[in-house]
């Protein structure tokens, strides 16, 4: 099968087409011949040596595909050969051929194409179980994101609507900005213009937001803090301009907040099954029903992969990019 490979250097000028084995579904597997790949930023990360896949995972890049049943493992009964189905997998997306645990897939939703469907599953998964999960998210509240206009940021404005929840979102352009506000949030704001925490307070008068969804990191850990209302949760998923820094300790106290945050990579197979189960109970209709939908920036064929993750890079897109693996 071809494959993406990446040279040492961790440059996307290294990404290319390769030869490969197909690989073989073990117990509780899935083989899948995959049509459409997502790209996300940790794909980015562990080709640049940052992000190591987890023990047994493949080498090969792509966290999330869409495409056909081509073989099960023993075990696995719930799929069929030749069902369309869209996965999160551990590795390996970016490749004709791709195994994902059978627990870990779910139906193509009607309505969608093959590229919609690859752009599901890294963010829903990640979305639901940080906002929902560990942000214990709900009607009535507020919640802020930053880096609204990204494929996580988009899925979270999806998600807060559903759930009939104040949307906020931070952005660098005021075409990001009006393109979220179209989207669904009820709030854009560009930090390159405005200071988001005297807008936010401005827009709440002063009461600002329940939880907090950020991927940036130590820069913004004090503001969050102090915009988030009593018992308000902070939820931390990437750390884009840094991991470490000093804050002060006290608002957590007076305001009872909770710091948290996880990745989705190292959680067991029972952890992401059940985040599967409650997707497919929750959100799979409203996407079907055209409630909820994906929105793709740009699709690359799969040997342009380096440019798709040079765009990634330069954070110009808003929403998904997908590679294009059979045509």
């Amino acid at each position: 099968m071809k494959q993406v490979i990446y040279g040492n250097d961790g440059t996307p000028e290294s990404m290319q087409l390769a030869e490969g084995n197909v690989p073989r579904p073990g117990p509780g597997e899935i083989l899948i011949e995959v049509a459409f790949a997502g790209i996300n930023r940790p794909d980015v990360l562990q080709r640049s040596g940052r992000y190591p896949p987890p023990p047994g995972a493949s080498p090969i890049l792509g966290l999330e595909v869409a495409g056909t049943v081509a073989a099960l493992g023993e075990g696995v009964s719930e799929w069929k050969a030749g069902q369309r189905l869209t996965a999160l997998v551990p590795g390996g997306g970016y490749a004709e051929y791709c195994v994902a645990p059978a627990a870990h897939a779910l139906p193509v939703p009607d309505g969608l194409d093959m590229a919609q469907a690859a752009a599901l599953p890294e963010t829903w998964f990640t979305v639901w179980a940080n906002l929902i999960d560990l942000g214990r998210l709900k009607a009535g509240e507020r919640l802020l994101v930053h880096g609204g206009s990204s494929g996580i940021g988009l899925t979270a404005i999806q998600l807060a609507r559903h759930l009939g929840v104040e949307s906020f979102v931070t952005v660098g352009s005021a075409e990001k900005a009006q393109f979220c506000r179209e989207f669904g949030a009820d709030h854009a704001i560009d930090y390159k213009q405005d200071d988001f925490v005297q807008k936010v307070k401005e827009i709440t008068a002063g009461e600002g937001v329940d939880v907090v969804l950020d991927m940036v990191g130590a820069p913004y850990l004090q503001k969050n803090l102090g915009l988030l209302r009593r018992d308000g949760r902070l939820v931390l998923i990437a750390f884009l301009e840094g991991a470490k820094g000093e804050f002060d300790l006290m608002p957590v106290m007076l305001k009872r907040l909770t710091v948290t945050g996880s990745t989705m990579r190292p959680r067991t197979l029972a952890e992401k099954a059940a985040i599967r189960d409650a997707l497919l109970k929750n959100i799979w209709p409203e996407i079907a029903a055209g409630r909820l939908r994906p929105h793709i920036h740009a699709t690359f064929p799969l040997a342009q992969a380096g440019e798709a993750h040079r765009l990634m890079e330069s954070s110009r897109h808003i929403g998904k990019i997908v590679l294009e693996v059979k045509k």
